[in-house]
């Protein structure tokens, strides 16, 4: 695990797009992207499959997995109670690892990678025609950052400002092993996924076609279920 996730040179340089959230091109090189499409296909085979969540009635494009917590709008609890009632995998300790080493790479202080100890991690799954709305994730008690690692098909990820899902916000193409890293100033800010681009998927990445995206989280939650209502 020490050299799993090393990162390969890219072109296109690392750049911070708003105060506190930042993006890391290219930073799963392809063995460390295979190795997660392979975590993956254990985690759906697992004791809760993958769902679209519903958002006031109506089920969400994007399938999730989830580890530590299960998560669905305003509310995390331990187990899938609105799939099939079983408790959700555990987070592994080398994903702890993996979002304390992304911290690092997306150029935290020391102090903030040292205490970052992600509980949830939502694995979500596009297919060529899933879309995520503007959003803001705020269903945690902790503003710890939000580790978002990309695989597969690139999309258009568009990241907003704190106060409204519409402008001014940026679209950025995420492709296969970029890091995304919002905490700080840009915690709370609405973001989300108007399109994905099929058959963008490396050959190298594990992955045939569509997009998963891993988002590692620190909840600040006790083991109490926790409903937020809007």
């Amino acid at each position: 695990m020490d050299t799993l996730f090393d990162a390969e040179p890219d072109e296109r340089a690392p750049e911070e797009i708003a105060p506190g959230s930042h993006w890391v091109p290219g930073w799963l090189d392809a063995a460390g992207q295979r190795w997660l499409v392979a975590r993956f296909h254990e985690w759906v085979a697992g004791p809760v499959p993958p769902r679209g969540a519903k958002v006031r009635g109506h089920e969400m494009s994007v399938k999730t997995v989830c580890l530590g917590w299960h998560w669905r709008p305003y509310e995390y609890t331990r187990t899938a109670v609105d799939v099939n009632g079983r408790r959700v995998l555990d987070v592994p300790d080398w994903m702890v690892r993996l979002g304390r080493k992304a911290l690092a790479a997306a150029g935290w202080e020391d102090d903030v990678v040292a205490a970052y100890t992600p509980d949830a991690v939502l694995v979500n799954w596009y297919d060529v025609d899933a879309r995520m709305g503007m959003h803001q994730d705020k269903d945690e008690d902790s503003l710890a950052p939000v580790v978002s690692l990309s695989i597969g098909d690139a999309c258009t990820f568009r990241f907003g400002n704190t106060e409204t899902r519409t402008r001014p916000y940026r679209d950025i193409r995420l492709e296969s092993g970029d890091l995304f890293v919002f905490g700080g100033p840009s915690r709370l800010a609405y973001h989300g996924v108007p399109k994905i681009f099929p058959h963008t998927a490396p050959a190298d990445c594990g992955l045939p076609g569509g997009r998963i995206n891993l988002t590692l989280r620190m909840t600040g939650l006790t083991d109490a279920p926790t409903i937020r209502h809007r």
